[in-house]
């Protein structure tokens, strides 16, 4: 992104959007503030909602077993029920979802990656949903303290974290090209999530061949462990390597977050929060994913930031927009434009050769006046 003089005034940024993530897959109830039956989970968007979050990271829990579901009906009827709840929120499932084929027939059918794309068949549609692009360790123990899973089921069991320090995400171009290919068919927006700029590079690439086109919305993933870390240069690479025109969220784990939260908001970007992220306060006592919804709209007043209305969060990330061509796409994202055959040099989309009419007075530094007398100034 580039960032004029006046980038960095608060009332020049777009208003803030707040996306809740408090249905904590990893976690078992009893570790954090996790619901379970159906009522509690749609009660988590609701109260999510209305303390500030505008779109909610989407994944659902089996009531009967208090574990993560992998049930494609359970997950159309909790949209559903979402969709009536909280009718305004932008709706973002995890894409690290794989259904399980409930009979003989569907596993012989399912191929390994059908069992994730089955996520743009959900119905009713959610607005998003998250796509990796690139494969990657996703060691999310990593960078965790003995203080951050105390109290949880990691606390002093190391098989349970082995299991999370071996996770990967898979996602390499058998499964990213014919995701993206069936998102778009079903008109479901991919909300990228990028490891590192290397992954964010592969992303502009699916741009230009035309495989992807749409707003770019993403959230940028430290989580270390193969994911980018918590060093705020590589951060401030990412930032300055994302499109002009792309939306672009901060979202990390424990209370880094906290601190990138709030570097996020006064550098004009977005934030995620909430138990599935993080589990604790500045002051190292538990916080609720309301209460991170809450602790970011206050951060944000205070630097004088506006928090994004339902409305305004999704003409910002431009819900339900397609583009349709790869010109369409770069433009709109701020990016320059394909190499023509034969065509040399740094590329800038081509304008009719007008020459720009310069504004009078544009400088008004005071030394821009010292040649001349101040008469001439005065009058």
């Amino acid at each position: 992104m580039y960032y004029t003089d006046d980038s960095i005034l608060p009332e020049n940024m777009a208003p803030l959007i707040i996306t809740a993530a408090p249905y904590g897959p990893q976690w078992l109830p009893g570790d954090a503030d996790i619901p379970v039956t159906w009522d509690e989970q749609v009660q988590a968007a609701v109260d999510c909602y209305n303390a500030g979050a505008t779109m909610l990271h989407v994944h659902v829990r089996d009531p009967a077993t208090g574990h993560g579901s992998v049930d494609f009906d359970q997950y159309n009827y909790f949209i559903g029920r979402l969709k009536q709840a909280v009718p305004k929120m932008i709706l973002q499932v995890g894409g690290s979802i794989s259904f399980s084929p409930k009979t003989a027939e569907a596993k012989a059918k399912w191929l390994d990656y059908d069992t994730r794309h089955m996520l743009t068949e959900l119905d009713p549609k959610p607005d998003c949903v998250t796509v990796a692009v690139g494969t990657t360790q996703w060691d999310v123990v990593t960078m965790f303290t003995p203080d951050d899973i105390k109290g949880t089921h990691l606390d002093n069991n190391p098989k349970v974290q082995a299991a999370w320090a071996g996770m990967w995400v898979d996602a390499g171009p058998a499964f990213y090209l014919e995701h993206l290919k069936r998102l778009r068919r079903h008109r479901i927006q991919p909300y990228f999530v990028p490891a590192h700029v290397h992954q964010l590079e592969l992303i502009e690439r699916l741009i230009r061949a035309g495989v992807y086109m749409g707003p770019l919305n993403l959230a940028i993933a430290g989580y270390g462990g193969g994911t980018l870390g918590r060093n705020p240069f590589d951060w401030m690479e990412m930032v300055r390597r994302v499109p002009q025109g792309s939306v672009a969220t901060f979202w990390s784990s424990m209370r880094g977050l906290i601190s990138l939260s709030a570097m996020a908001i006064v550098l004009g970007q977005h934030v995620r929060v909430g138990n599935e992220d993080n589990l604790w306060g500045p002051d190292k006592k538990h916080r609720t994913s309301v209460q991170q919804v809450e602790g970011a709209v206050r951060i944000c007043k205070e630097f004088g930031r506006q928090v994004a209305t339902a409305e305004e969060a999704r003409a910002i990330m431009k819900i339900g927009v397609w583009y349709d061509s790869i010109e369409e796409t770069l433009h709109n994202l701020g990016l320059p434009p394909n190499r023509k055959d034969g065509q040399a040099g740094f590329l800038v989309w081509e304008t009719e050769g007008r020459k720009a009419v310069a504004k009078t007075a544009g400088d008004s530094h005071p030394m821009a006046y010292c040649m001349i007398s101040p008469e001439t100034v005065e009058a």
